[in-house]
């Protein structure tokens, strides 16, 4: 008796590069300007991702940190806790605070910036202090 060869469903499309789901999410969550339920997300990404897809990513970037989420009936609300900016300085500082040679790191970090960008640094750093965004 022959043994039944198993059946492989093949995926239409490639598969989205590592954290470009997330991305999507927090992109639409941004844009929304409101805090959302999953059904909500999942209604503005055009139904491309599964409900359970939605949830999955939203509970990753809430353990992250990067959203918050407030209940909402049977549903959690969620919502980004900062802007693009924000998000892209709390990587950094996370970077930086899980090394032992800050120095190190920053002296790389600056020598690796345009003329332009130091400049920048360094009015900022030497400059008042800017309020919240």
């Amino acid at each position: 008796m022959a043994t039944p060869t198993p059946t492989v469903v093949a995926r239409q499309g490639r598969r989205r590069a590592s954290g470009a789901l997330e991305g999507e999410v927090l992109a639409a969550l941004q844009r929304a300007g409101a805090p959302l339920t999953p059904r909500e997300v999942q209604a503005t990404l055009s139904g491309e991702l599964t409900y359970s897809t939605v949830v999955t990513i939203l509970s990753r970037l809430h353990g992250k940190e990067v959203l918050t989420r407030t209940p909402r009936g049977r549903a959690y609300a969620y919502a980004p806790l900062t802007d693009e900016a924000g998000l892209a300085a709390r990587r950094m500082h996370k970077v930086l605070d899980g090394r032992p040679d800050r120095e190190v790191v920053l002296t790389r970090f600056a020598d690796g910036l345009t003329d332009e960008d130091a400049a920048l640094l360094c009015r900022l750093l030497t400059g008042p202090v800017p309020g919240p965004w």
